[in-house]
């Protein structure tokens, strides 16, 4: 079961540049940077009520962050949910006719499990599920 809004992901170009805007505009610094080397990238997140703001900067030119940067530019890449259970949740979507990018969970930022819904079941929006590790 989908919880609620886990946080919004935003590919930036520049980690460095892109936190100070953001540190800026939302009036509160990061609480957290950490490289993700399994999807070749730095992250940095803000907390916004129980709503968190990922900045996802690639560390690699073949990082899927890269390519949505040279193919679209900086901006929204995805929405991530929590859910009480990602494996039930990866098998309820994929039974619904959903078409996973990932078919089993795997550890991304923040202390994590996470896997992808492929933009073309949402229209057009990359989906993230989220799990906390416990």
């Amino acid at each position: 079961m989908f919880k609620k809004v886990e946080h919004i992901g935003i590919a930036i170009k520049n980690l460095d540049k892109a936190e100070s805007v953001f540190e800026r505009l939302f009036g509160n610094n990061a609480y957290k940077r950490e490289v993700v080397e399994s999807e070749k990238v730095s992250t940095s997140f803000f907390k916004l009520g129980d709503t968190k703001i990922e900045l996802l900067e690639s560390d690699n030119d073949s990082s899927a962050i890269s390519k949505f940067i040279t193919k679209k530019g900086e901006g929204i890449h995805h929405m991530a949910f929590e859910v009480d259970n990602i494996e039930d949740e990866l098998s309820r979507l994929k039974s619904e006719g959903f078409q996973l990018i990932n078919e089993k969970p795997f550890k991304g930022a923040d202390n994590k499990l996470v896997a992808f819904i492929h933009p073309k079941s949402c229209h057009g929006i990359l989906v993230e599920l989220c799990q906390e590790i416990n």
